[in-house]
């Protein structure tokens, strides 16, 4: 355990230490949990089972934890698919196995998986380890509870609606609504969902033979959740209106009121704005002052899809980003990416105290949902869900904060913006990188130009040269487990860079890391 992170040592070690002395399941492994009993008897062992949970984790912690985040370690075993489905075993047969091989399991599943918490993993709008939270998602498996009823949950119940509240504060409501969502794009469906209801509430009962043809708006950089929304909820990609961005990838808010009456002249009933604050490519923040005076004139519902970065408005010094955003109707937030609660963490955020949330989605499910309970059933917030089992997600986000307060998370916002900015210099002084703008966020986009296409940009085939690039060294890196960062092309932007700086496991040392890697395999390009 020599790769011990400090945070276990604080209260950690011991429990560890206890553990490492409780017998270790033998070559042969114990009975099986699942086995021949007696009917009087339970089927499952409770000490076997224990056991091997004890001796599980240990491997977790070392496996996972440990080796997961030092650098010194690779970032991926990379393996071809059909060698990695032989080297897992993944077969499932008619008899179980012993605990000693399923331990292995657990080493190989470790050990062929992508160490998201590795400092250089740069890959997804997710990195890093919080302990704290981590703890919370141990704790939410064990009790394994669904979060509609008070009665089932009472802890999380109350939980989740401080947690909510917070937020909602944060963006500057003094009340509303909310609920947690699985993951960003079921937050941004949610949205539109409940905008399309407060417009047309007839259409929970007739349908959507009862409305007219409507429009929603978004950015030519949005999220594709849009789409996907407006395809699932019947409203048709068609008549998802494409708004043009700058430069910087920012919404053009006199484009959005052009557009808007362009969908006017065809027919179509304007009902939902979907603003950005923090795009997934390059972190771009759509100016939402201008956005709301044009939906307060046409009378829509404002949206903003702060998935990314809502986190910004802890800082006191980046929250100038989201200026405006206490004027929109509702937000998305997802704190399982900057605030590294760990997957999956997405709240939908209502400024709406009129119960909307509830009864857009309602069924009034009589088996769960009783009215003569003995306690308040408005504590029973299953309704406001188009689940019916819901996830408890707000306990790791909970004692994450309580551990770290506010500051402490306000800490790690800027010192992620001071990480861009030394990257970004770095990147500057390096012939070969070629930023895309200068970064509004932490995602930093950019063209490696290897030395045989310098000072080639006239070349007739220089772009189909350099759009070779950065999948060859992405395939590189992966395959040598070095370290990981994404790419794409974009408009009319060949395969480009783009590099996540969040991870609080990450320094100067390891973004220094990243570029040399990047010209090393990259040089003979």
């Amino acid at each position: 355990m020599s790769h011990l992170p400090r945070f276990w040592n604080l209260g950690w070690s011991s429990f560890l230490d206890w553990w490492s002395n409780q017998s270790v399941v033998s070559e042969q492994g114990p009975s099986p949990l699942y086995g021949q009993q007696e009917m009087n008897e339970p089927l499952l062992d409770n000490s076997e089972g224990q056991l091997f949970l004890t001796e599980a984790f240990k491997v977790i912690v070392e496996e996972v934890l440990c080796k997961g985040t030092d650098v010194k370690e690779k970032v991926c075993e990379w393996r071809e698919p059909e060698e990695l489905a032989a080297l897992l075993d993944l077969e499932l047969r008619e008899n179980g196995e012993p605990q000693h091989q399923l331990l292995q399991r657990i080493r190989d599943v470790a050990k062929y998986s992508v160490k998201t918490n590795h400092p250089r993993f740069f890959n997804q709008l997710f990195a890093g380890v919080d302990y704290h939270a981590l703890t919370g998602r141990f704790l939410t498996e064990a009790l394994n509870t669904s979060q509609y009823t008070y009665e089932v949950a009472p802890v999380f119940v109350l939980m989740e609606d401080e947690v909510l509240s917070k937020l909602r504060s944060l963006v500057g409501w003094a009340e509303g609504d909310g609920i947690f969502c699985p993951g960003g794009t079921m937050s941004n469906m949610y949205a539109m969902n409940v905008a399309r209801y407060r417009a047309f509430p007839e259409v929970k009962l007739k349908g959507m033979w009862s409305l007219p043809r409507l429009a929603v708006f978004t950015s030519q950089q949005s999220h594709y959740s849009v789409m996907k929304a407006a395809a699932f909820q019947g409203i048709g990609t068609e008549n998802v209106f494409k708004v043009k961005v700058d430069d910087r990838g920012c919404m053009i808010p006199e484009d959005l009121g052009e557009t808007i009456e362009l969908a006017k002249s065809q027919g179509a009933v304007p009902f939902f704005v979907h603003a950005t604050s923090g795009t997934t490519v390059q972190g771009a923040f759509d100016p939402l002052e201008p956005i709301a005076d044009i939906c307060d004139r046409q009378g829509l519902w404002m949206h903003v899809d702060a998935a990314w970065g809502g986190s910004v408005l802890f800082s006191k010094e980046h929250k100038h980003l989201m200026r405006g955003v206490e004027r929109a109707d509702s937000v998305t937030w997802n704190p399982h990416k900057m605030m590294l609660t760990g997957l999956q963490c997405s709240a939908i955020l209502l400024k709406d105290t009129t119960h909307l949330l509830k009864h857009c989605h309602s069924a009034d499910a009589k088996y769960l949902f009783q009215q003569d309970k003995f306690y308040d059933t408005s504590l029973d917030t299953g309704d406001k869900s188009i689940q019916c089992g819901r996830k408890v997600d707000c306990l790791k986000l909970w004692l994450m904060w309580k551990a770290v307060g506010s500051k402490g998370l306000e800490e790690r916002v800027d010192r992620a913006f001071t990480h861009t900015r030394y990257l970004v210099e770095e990147m500057k002084r390096r012939e070969g990188f070629e930023l895309i703008g200068k970064p509004l966020f932490v995602n930093v986009c950019f063209w490696f130009i290897p030395p045989s296409l310098r000072g080639k940009e006239n070349s007739p085939d220089y772009n189909d040269r350099l759009s070779k690039v950065a999948p060859v060294i992405k395939e590189r890196m992966m395959k040598q487990g070095t370290m990981m960062l994404g790419y794409q092309p974009q408009g009319g932007r060949v395969n480009f860079f783009r590099m996540i700086v969040i991870s609080p496991q990450l320094s100067h040392q390891d973004m220094t890391f990243c570029l040399n890697e990047i010209e090393r395999l990259g040089s003979d390009l």
